[in-house]
């Protein structure tokens, strides 16, 4: 696949965790409509990461002419994801609550901020 094609693949998955994740943080907590989008969200938040790590940086300094440094949030992803998971099915609802908070702010929020750096692809598209 092409950068292009993994770009929008990221795209497709990454706007609907925006909004999913928004709203999730928004309403009432253990409900059947969180639980269902929750799922929703978490596995959108693993394809996406997933895609991203096929994806070289083309901004900034890389590691092994491939990696940059927003792909620490796909690792950041891929590990919180699946132990937040286990932390809600062992009735951990704090632990679940601070890794889900600390994706959300982090894989999306922080690093959404960073694709409108000078030379990303958004960048271009909005300035």
């Amino acid at each position: 696949m092409t950068y292009n094609q993994l770009m929008y693949i990221h795209l497709a998955t990454v706007v609907p965790c925006f909004i999913i994740g928004t709203m999730l943080i928004l309403i009432k907590k253990g409900t059947f409509i969180h639980k269902k989008f929750g799922r929703i969200y978490m596995i959108m938040m693993l394809i996406t990461a997933l895609v991203t790590l096929f994806m070289p940086a083309q901004v900034g300094p890389r590691l092994l002419n491939h990696f940059g440094w927003i792909h620490g949030f796909s690792f950041l992803t891929i590990y919180t994801v699946p132990t937040a998971y286990i932390a809600i099915k062992k009735g951990d609802a704090k632990a679940h609550k601070r890794k889900m908070i600390l994706l959300y702010f982090g894989a999306i929020i922080i690093a959404g901020g960073f694709t409108l750096a000078p030379g990303r692809y958004l960048y271009e598209l909005f300035f």
